[in-house]
């Protein structure tokens, strides 16, 4: 296997699980020195230790993305321990879905922390540290929700149309500092972000393919690798955002036809989950 990342270290938020996780068990698979960031403390040490174990590198910092004071504790203690910093994983994510009315403020309010202000912020606090490494990479875990709208993920989709947007932003301001921006958009992946909460995930979600983590993780490489402004997983749910944009009416005359589609497979995830877990 090539090693893109041989003597890099590289940050992931959110790598307790799903896309993180196997983004980074990917980067330290292919030389990097991972630093592990999360909430769950066991999750990340488990995580550690099988990197460790394969022969990789990787150091667990529990913490809270949204912690300003946490992220710039877990920067400083990964620059002193690896010595520079140079890819930053932007993939912590969090969603409550239902109706704007029917969901707490609090709870509209977490989507915004972790989805658009903890990146935002924690993108501002280590770019000092990927200049002092003269050459580095942030990849943003964005999503088709940021270039489709979704009615009861209304707040979801806003945050991740944010990021979207400050990636692209961004990528411009720092084009002649040797620093990528990039964002990865997926559909729907088959992690327990969607599968736990499958029956409150809107049926029009299931209308395009699942992905796997694993396959969105090989984007979030790609994307660090090469500082591609933006990779959509599976491609073809990019090239019908993409024609939402350009003809807005699309969208609201396929939707009745997508949301048919969408259930169908909704039912057979759902009865694939079930059998898996007895």
């Amino acid at each position: 296997m090539a090693k893109r990342f041989e003597g890099k270290t590289v940050v992931v938020t959110g790598a307790s699980s799903g896309i993180g996780e196997a983004a980074a068990r990917m980067f330290a698979a292919e030389g990097a020195e991972v630093v592990l960031v999360a909430r769950s403390a066991d999750a990340l040490e488990r995580i550690a230790a099988s990197i460790a174990a394969a022969g990789g590198i990787a150091l667990a910092l529990p913490g809270d993305v949204t912690d300003a004071g946490a992220c710039a504790l877990m920067l400083e203690t990964a620059e002193a321990q690896f010595g520079q910093i140079d890819v930053l994983v932007n993939n912590a994510g969090y969603n409550c879905r239902g109706g704007v009315e029917e969901t707490p403020c609090d709870e509209l309010e977490r989507i915004i922390d972790v989805n658009l202000k903890a990146p935002v912020r924690l993108t501002r606090q280590a770019l000092p540290y990927l200049r002092r490494a003269r050459k580095g990479a942030i990849v943003n875990v964005a999503s088709i929700a940021g270039r489709i709208p979704l009615p009861y993920e209304a707040t979801y989709s806003a945050t991740k149309f944010g990021l979207r947007a400050f990636t692209f932003a961004l990528a411009e301001e720092l084009e002649s500092t040797g620093i990528t921006v990039s964002a990865v958009s997926p559909g729907p992946v088959a992690t327990d972000f969607i599968l736990r909460e499958i029956e409150e995930v809107p049926d029009i979600v299931f209308s395009q393919p699942m992905s796997t983590a694993e396959e969105v993780a090989a984007l979030v490489l790609d994307c660090a690798a090469d500082g591609a402004l933006e990779r959509t997983c599976p491609q073809l749910s990019g090239y019908m955002a993409t024609a939402g944009y350009l003809i807005p009416q699309l969208p609201r005359l396929l939707r009745p036809l997508l949301e048919y589609q969408g259930r169908a497979a909704k039912e057979r995830y759902i009865k694939d989950h079930s059998a898996r877990e007895r």
